[in-house]
């Protein structure tokens, strides 16, 4: 969710002002794919390089999750869109864990949309801790493989995701879900995050329906008719 502080800028606002006001575009993005069957949606909301801001801005932005958290699960619930944390939670400040914790485990028998809140997160960091856990177990090395991988990782028993979108013109994947976007479709847009709306996400979904997904294959063609 790239921009949020650009946004402040370009407005003489506080950088911690843009990440309130994108608060309303998570919103509105929840909202759509819901309303659309969207089965699954990760947000990247606070990523583990993202300790090296200042701290005022971290510890502003810490407790902004967990105001967002404590305010929008009660509309989520009844919504049944089940809450999902991944990353290491564990690091983040007691408060917010314990908030998180509550918003998974109202919504955690919902049957609706997933939404995964990527905080503390790092693909790489992920890989990681899917490796240690497997370690751990003492799994012979010629029985490790990809399915292994994928059910010690975060978001084991979910769907890899189809699509990828990138706001503010950002052309890079930023150590996201680097495991499970193998063969995702990426779309860029230069719309910030806190300006980006119903309409964005439908462009990006008509970008990504045009697109043909081979999955390292051949595009299969039918043959003319006689």
């Amino acid at each position: 969710m790239d921009g949020n502080g650009r946004w402040a800028d370009r407005r003489g606002m506080p950088r911690i002002s843009g990440h309130a006001q994108g608060r309303h575009a998570v919103r509105r993005v929840v909202e759509l794919c819901r309303e659309l069957g969207v089965a699954c949606l990760t947000l990247y909301t606070f990523s583990v390089e993202n300790w090296a801001r200042p701290r005022e801005e971290v510890s502003a932005l810490m407790s902004l999750i967990e105001l967002v958290a404590r305010e929008e699960t009660p509309d989520l619930h009844r919504n049944s869109v089940r809450v999902n944390v991944i990353g290491r939670m564990h690091e983040l400040p007691q408060s917010l864990q314990a908030q998180l914790s509550r918003s998974m485990e109202l919504t955690c028998n919902n049957t609706g949309m997933v939404l995964n809140l990527a905080i503390n997160y790092g693909g790489r960091a992920e890989i990681v801790d899917a490796v240690r856990r497997i370690a751990a177990l003492g799994c012979p090395p010629d029985q490790i493989d990809e399915a292994l991988i994928s059910a010690h990782l975060y978001t084991a028993g979910l769907p890899d995701p189809d699509l990828l979108i990138r706001t503010a013109g950002e052309q890079r994947v930023s150590n996201f879900l680097l495991w499970q976007i193998a063969y995702a479709e990426i779309h860029v847009t230069n719309v910030l995050w806190p300006d980006f709306g119903r309409a964005d996400l439908l462009q990006a979904i008509l970008d990504y329906q045009g697109r043909v997904r081979k999955f390292g294959g051949l595009r299969h063609v039918e043959p003319p008719a006689a």
